[in-house]
This record gives structure tokens, C-alpha cells and sequence, in this order.
């Protein structure tokens, strides 16, 4: 029977609390976790929809495993960052109306996306509107919970991360993405494959990961110290021509917009030696359009239409009351996220290794110093400690650079209000470089006129 005076006391601040996706996760998370006891403070400028998630959360502490979570709603985000351990940030940058645009506005110029919310013109304006957000909650951090640990959920990923260092260097944040657990599933399935038995799950396997977020990459699979790494090049020898279809979805709409059969992640490996850890969708946007992008059924990915999305929220809108009303009843269940893991690591619960985004301190070789990367870091009482990931290969590496250079001074450029240098960087981003200058001109002013509402003023001029 678990002692629950040993359970680990944690608050949570979590701004974005009205979240229905990453929020709801959480909360079914905590309750069938046995070692946190957890205090939640739900923040969003929605506050109707923090008060749902606040009552959710009680029905989840009813069925709670190991010490109920306790939920409430606050008013104010200096309210729920009052005596915070952990912040949990997982906000939308706008609605889904200017995401459409940021998808619909490319099209017209040739420029097709499949998510468009991490790089590209799509993820470019997207960061516009979210650099100034997560600038205002990063100081608002800094007033009110120093010494609290943060986990940014929110994309574009790396640049919002580098936000939050930016506007606060001493924070201790770091960038949560659960992209590489769609390869380590592959690995423990390879490595069931030859026991014959339904044995290994992605906890099981270990990999080396190294890149920028969504542009990830894994030079080493390991199961038990036994290397995997021949055997995935085998798996990816015979599955290449195919494909492999992964989708953590039974939905056939969603398996058709968010399922692939990974043959760009298999191209990474032909192309650059490493296996692409991140999935087709996204890992596409990081080449010129002509790479993957011009033929997407070719690559056996589709792009994601953001009417999509739109029916997509509703059904979760509707979930998430019938859960409130009692409609239907919560039920603890462990996720694939690793955030449960990390709080109870960082809480005192033993150390914890997962991919995160952190500034480079050089666990990367070959990109700059303070850019935001993706490897390994281990969790414990003391903190989070980025370990040494090596070195991209050289062709690839030049890449990763690249984008990792231009989320940087993209950051930079918002927050001092360099809007002469905004345009230079969209254009310079290989989904849109091949276009005239203006042309590129032309699509930028559009796309930062689409969605004026929500780019600071001494922005505005840069179109």
C-alpha cells in the first residue's frame, strides 16, 4: 500500500489553464501518479475555462491512485505563480482564425505547410504574436516565482524558450516535447519483434538526441546497454521504400492529418547517417519545398487543414463538459508525456533522463552558445543538466545551424523592436528563399496584416 506520508508536496502553477489537451493529460497524469501530492493553480485569460479544468481536476482527485491533486482557478497569474515550484506554460499564440492565415497566405504563394507553427512563414508569424506573450509571462516569473522551474509547452518551441532566458537568464525553464517517444516506440517495437513478446515500451529504450526542436535527430539506440542502432538501420532498410504507418490516433480523419509512415525521417538516415526523431510533418518544413513539401502523398504525410483543428476543438469542448457535468467519469492513466516524471525528479523523487530544449552550454558541438537545442538532460533535486550530445554531421549540421541562428535573432529582433530586421530573416528561411524578394515582400506584409491585432505596434512597420 502506498505511504502517503512519503508523497512528494509540489505547486503547480499552470498558465493556460483552461488547456484542453496538455492540461487534461496532466490531470490524469497526477492521478494515477503515487508519488506527487499536488496543489494545481490554473491560470488563463479564459478564466471560465480555468474554472472547468479547476472542476475537472476535483472529479480526477476522486479516482486518484495515489494522493488527490488539488485544483483551483486564479484570477491573476501573479495569483497562481505564488509559491510555485513548477510553471507549466501552454498557451494558443492567437486563435485558430490567424493560424489559418498563417497556413492559407503561404498556399497562395506556393508554399505549402503541414503544421506551419514551428518554422517557415507560417511558424515566423506565429512567433510574432507569441514572442511578446511569453515575454510578458517570463517577467512576471521573475517577480513572482524566481525560483520556480518551468516548462514551456508552447510552440514555436526554441524560440519561445529562448524568450523566456531572454527576458529572465536566470530562470530555470526548459522546452517539453514528446516528438522523439514516436521513435523510441519504434525501437522497443523492433526490439518485441525479436523477443516474441509484447515486452518493451519506449520507457525501455535509450537514445542520444541532438537538434533543435522539431528538427531532432538520434545517432544511438540502446535497449538494456544491448546496442539497437544496426537494428533500426535494418528496419529502416526494409521499410524504406513503404514506409512504416505510425499514428496515435484510431480516428481515420485524424490518422489521415496527423499519421505518416515516416519515409522522411528514413530519408534523414540516407541522406545524413542519424534517424530523423521527430515526426514527417514537421521535420519537412525545415527543408526547401521542393525536398518533401512539393509531394507530401509521395512522403506519405498529408498537410494538416486547419478547419481541422477547429472540429477538433469542439469535440474536445464538449468532452471536457461532459467530464465536468459527470457525464462521463475521469480515469487515471499513465500518459507517454514525461512532465509527471520530470516534477516528481526535480521534487526529490530520483533522477529522471529525458529529451528536453535548453540553452546550448555546449552539449552540442557545432552550434552557437545560448541558442536553444534538444538533447538529453537528467532531472534530479539539484536542478536539470543538459548532457553532452556530440556533433551533427557536417551536411546536416549546417541546417540545423541555420535555423537555430535565425530563432535566435528572431527573438532578439521582437523583443528590442528591431522590425528592419524581421523581414530579412523570413526571407532567408528555405521555405520561402526561393521566392523574388517581392514576391516574399508582398507575402510577409499580408501575413503580418492578417494578423496586426496581435503584433506589438513598433512591429507593424516592418511589412
Amino acid at each position: 500500500m502506498h505511504d502517503f506520508g512519503q508523497s512528494l508536496p509540489v505547486r503547480i502553477a499552470y498558465v493556460g489553464g483552461g488547456s484542453l489537451n496538455w492540461a487534461m493529460g496532466l490531470m490524469a497524469d497526477l492521478a494515477f501518479d503515487r508519488r506527487l501530492a499536488a496543489h494545481i493553480s490554473l491560470y488563463d485569460i479564459d478564466h471560465d475555462a480555468a474554472q472547468r479544468n479547476a472542476a475537472i481536476g476535483l472529479r480526477y482527485a476522486d479516482v486518484s491512485i495515489g494522493v488527490p491533486a488539488t485544483y483551483e482557478a486564479c484570477s491573476s497569474l501573479e495569483r497562481a505563480l505564488n509559491g510555485a515550484d513548477i510553471v507549466v506554460i501552454s498557451i494558443l499564440p492567437g486563435e485558430f482564425a490567424d493560424m489559418a492565415q498563417d497556413i492559407a497566405i503561404p498556399a497562395r504563394y506556393g508554399i505549402p505547410q503541414a503544421v506551419g507553427d514551428t518554422v517557415g512563414p507560417g511558424g515566423f508569424i506565429r512567433a510574432l504574436r507569441a514572442i511578446p506573450m511569453m515575454a510578458r509571462i517570463g517577467e512576471a516569473i521573475r517577480e513572482c516565482a524566481p525560483d520556480a522551474f518551468v516548462c514551456n509547452l508552447t510552440n514555436p518551441m526554441s524560440v519561445l524558450t529562448g524568450t523566456l532566458y531572454r527576458v529572465f537568464p536566470g530562470i530555470k525553464a526548459w522546452g517539453e516535447c514528446h516528438e522523439v517517444t514516436k521513435l523510441r516506440s519504434q525501437a522497443a517495437w523492433i526490439a518485441n519483434g525479436q523477443s516474441g513478446s509484447e515486452t518493451f515500451t519506449h520507457r525501455d529504450i535509450s537514445v542520444n538526441v541532438l537538434g533543435i526542436n522539431h528538427f531532432t535527430f538520434v545517432d544511438a539506440i540502446s535497449l538494456n546497454d544491448r546496442d539497437l542502432m544496426p537494428d533500426y538501420r535494418r528496419f529502416v532498410d526494409e521499410h524504406r521504400a513503404q514506409g512504416w504507418p505510425q499514428s496515435e490516433s484510431t480516428d481515420p480523419e485524424k490518422v489521415r492529418y496527423f499519421g505518416s509512415r515516416n519515409l522522411v525521417a528514413f530519408d534523414m538516415m540516407r541522406r545524413f547517417g542519424v534517424a530523423g526523431a521527430a515526426g514527417d510533418r514537421h521535420l519537412a518544413e525545415f527543408f526547401p519545398v521542393s525536398d518533401y513539401l512539393a509531394d507530401p502523398a509521395r512522403w506519405g504525410f498529408a498537410l494538416t487543414p486547419v478547419d481541422f483543428r477547429v472540429r477538433e476543438r469542439q469535440a474536445r469542448i464538449k468532452a471536457a463538459e461532459e467530464l465536468r457535468s459527470g457525464k462521463s467519469k475521469p480515469i487515471a492513466k499513465r500518459s507517454d508525456e514525461a512532465l509527471t516524471d520530470q516534477i516528481a525528479a526535480l521534487m526529490g523523487g530520483g533522477p529522471f533522463v529525458s529529451n528536453v530544449n535548453l540553452p546550448n552550454r555546449g552539449q552540442i558541438e557545432g552550434l552557437s552558445d545560448g541558442t536553444i537545442v534538444e538533447t538529453n538532460a537528467t532531472f534530479d533535486q539539484n536542478g536539470i543538466t543538459p548532457q553532452l550530445a556530440g556533433r551533427l554531421p557536417e551536411a546536416l549540421e549546417k541546417n540545423v545551424f541555420d535555423h537555430a541562428q535565425r530563432q535566435s535573432s528572431l527573438v532578439k529582433a521582437v523583443l528590442t523592436e528591431e522590425s528592419g530586421a524581421l523581414f530579412p530573416l523570413f526571407q532567408s528561411d528555405p521555405l520561402v528563399r526561393h521566392l523574388e524578394r517581392q514576391e516574399a515582400r508582398k507575402m510577409f506584409t499580408e501575413m503580418v496584416a492578417a494578423t496586426a491585432k496581435l503584433v506589438p505596434e513598433a512591429l507593424k512597420g516592418a511589412a
